[in-house]
């Protein structure tokens, strides 16, 4: 296949690219190289493209609007709350930017930077890479990121990988935005998602470090169901789900239907949580792709990621990264 590269826009003094990946059955993924942006997917439906995430037609809307649609967020994903931390005896200031808590790594975090590209056509595959200087956005540590995004069919498959010339806190997540179907919302879309627990939040949306069963709640996404509840009003999802240990990873983690049945997603992930998130603080100013206007739970994200605020709470998976221990992460998504 061959990967066409266009320059979409201008960021910071660097020129972004596209990049267009083609699958032999039909799919194409545009992928910027802001933030690793995945700014459109088309998936045919009916032999015609239907657009399943959200994003913009021109560049200038991505950093002055955009809620990370598409983006690859980090350094360190989610809330840290109090926007600092504690490693190895030092206090580490970080600058808020969601009240006092660090939202995604910060107003300038790895979602908002410009990325190189390399194309590797054989295997209908680019690789973005990005080097983040010691103190960037408060974090220590010079981290080389690379992120390789793959088309397969209709999967998508995602490899992240860091490394680090001292102790860091490191967690990305992919941040797309997706409607399945051809409505405002996805209040009607039916999910589900292999988890038992979840992490309570506090009223500042971080975690309390408590881990709690979701029976009975409306967190209890183990067998489908759409993103409304018994009399039809929507159901608001922003919360860190403890993905079921032991589980065979060759196992979906959470699956998709959109309302009208025409198409399915599946992701398969190796990390220990997904963020549940039905765009409840969405309120876009400006038109999306095709003239969209994107409002409250306009779209999806399963943010497959370790637990949000880990670094405040020990008993969470590790996310401190070192020389010796060099960051990885993989996810899949099927969408058909």
């Amino acid at each position: 296949m061959t990967i066409a590269v266009s320059t979409f826009g201008e960021h910071a003094g660097k020129r972004v690219d596209q990049f267009r990946l083609v699958s032999d059955t039909g799919v194409e993924v545009d992928i910027i190289g802001y933030g690793v942006v995945v700014r459109d997917w088309r998936v045919p439906v009916a032999g015609a493209p239907r657009s399943v995430v959200l994003g913009f037609d021109t560049f200038d809307a991505y950093p002055a609007h955009s809620p990370h649609l598409g983006s690859l967020a980090g350094r360190v994903a989610n809330r840290i709350k109090s926007a600092s931390f504690e490693l190895d005896g030092k206090t580490y200031k970080l600058p808020a930017n969601v009240g006092d808590l660090q939202l995604h790594g910060g107003a300038e975090g790895l979602g908002r930077q410009v990325w190189d590209g390399e194309v590797d056509a054989a295997n209908n595959m680019v690789r973005f890479t990005h080097f983040s200087p010691d103190g960037a956005m408060g974090y220590p540590g010079n981290v080389n990121f690379s992120a390789t995004y793959r088309l397969k069919g209709h999967r998508l498959l995602l490899e992240l990988a860091a490394t680090t010339d001292r102790a860091t806190p490191i967690s990305l997540v992919q941040h797309q935005y997706f409607n399945l179907g051809t409505g405002p919302d996805v209040l009607d879309h039916s999910i589900q998602v292999n988890s038992s627990a979840y992490t309570q939040l506090g009223e500042d949306l971080a975690p309390t470090g408590a881990i709690l069963p979701s029976a009975g709640t409306q967190y209890d996404l183990r067998k489908p169901r759409t993103m409304r509840d018994g009399n039809g009003a929507a159901v608001d999802y922003d919360i860190g789900m403890v993905l079921d240990t032991g589980r065979n990873h060759a196992d979906p983690i959470a699956t998709v239907t959109g309302p009208d049945g025409a198409l399915t997603l599946k992701l398969w992930t190796d990390r220990p949580g997904v963020q549940v998130y039905n765009g409840v603080w969405t309120d876009i100013p400006v038109p999306g792709l095709g003239g969209r206007h994107y409002g409250k739970h306009a779209g999806f994200c399963l943010e497959d990621q370790a637990f949000a605020d880990a670094v405040h709470n020990p008993h969470f998976p590790n996310v401190i990264y070192s020389p010796e221990r060099p960051y990885s992460h993989w996810c899949e998504f099927e969408i058909a």
